[in-house]
């Protein structure tokens, strides 16, 4: 797994940034353990990964 913008990520699973986002608000705590940065563009591998099983998003 490789580091990506949300913009990517979202792209992949084929809705805006915005909804990516919403669908992250269940799981802000967890996120946040990890390290993501709500404002960060760019996601680390880590966090591609853990959103991508998620909410199974082929990558």
């Amino acid at each position: 797994m490789k580091a990506m913008s949300k913009q990517q990520l979202a792209d992949h699973a084929g809705v805006t940034v915005k909804t990516l986002m919403t669908w992250c608000r269940p799981f802000s705590q967890e996120l946040a353990a990890m390290g993501m940065n709500p404002h960060a563009k760019v996601l680390p591998p880590h966090i591609v990964s853990f959103l991508s099983e998620k909410f199974c998003i082929d990558v």
